[in-house]
């Protein structure tokens, strides 16, 4: 039976690498897959999943609005697929992750989001938030603070190094923006401040 899975980090855990891994492993077997990112998110160029340590695979974009429902079912009209990959499923609309519920549970096929969890203020991301509530199995992808703990929170920094406590919830960036910490070090970073 199908399921939706929720893969969720901080910045800069793998969790693009993992979706590239199993996706390759359906592959390597003679299985076919979806991957689908974020429009929003183009670092890696167009319609493109990467992951920081070089490997890369291209991908459908969803932008917000989008009926995912109806774009799987268009994909799976056109042949077999094993599995469906969604990488930045932060950026899903609570509506677009009711669409991939429906897909898996009409349509019949497991579908893998991957995204972070919370935003640079501590604040669930919307599409996260979905996912978290409604997920049939989710599984954290650990990464490390600099202390050696777990990493949970992430803060943003600006050109000068500058922790920042205010702003847009979405700014796409990498390490050169973002930092993961735990969460004593983040609140030691945004000043200890609730969100």
């Amino acid at each position: 039976m199908a399921k939706l899975y929720f893969n969720y980090s901080t910045m800069n855990a793998g969790k693009s690498t993992v979706l590239l891994q199993a996706s390759h492993n359906y592959i390597e077997r003679g299985m076919q897959t979806y991957l689908m990112t974020a429009q929003l998110d183009n670092r890696a160029g167009f319609g493109r999943i990467a992951s920081r340590i070089g490997i890369g695979e291209p991908a459908d974009t969803f932008a917000p609005g989008e009926d995912l429902f109806a774009k799987i079912e268009a994909r799976l009209n056109t042949g077999p697929c094993a599995c469906v990959f969604v990488d930045e499923a932060q950026f899903l609309s609570p509506d677009q992750v009711w669409q991939l519920a429906r897909a898996v549970d009409d349509l019949n096929v497991p579908i893998m989001c991957f995204g972070l969890r919370v935003d640079f203020l501590g604040h669930l991301f919307p599409g996260s938030a979905t996912l978290l509530a409604i997920a049939d199995e989710m599984r954290e992808v650990r990464t490390i603070c600099h202390c050696g703990k777990k990493a949970t929170m992430v803060v943003r920094k600006d050109a000068d190094g500058n922790v920042l406590t205010t702003g847009d919830q979405v700014s796409i960036g990498g390490n050169d923006r973002y930092v993961s910490l735990c969460r004593r070090h983040w609140r030691e970073a945004v000043g200890d401040r609730p969100a």
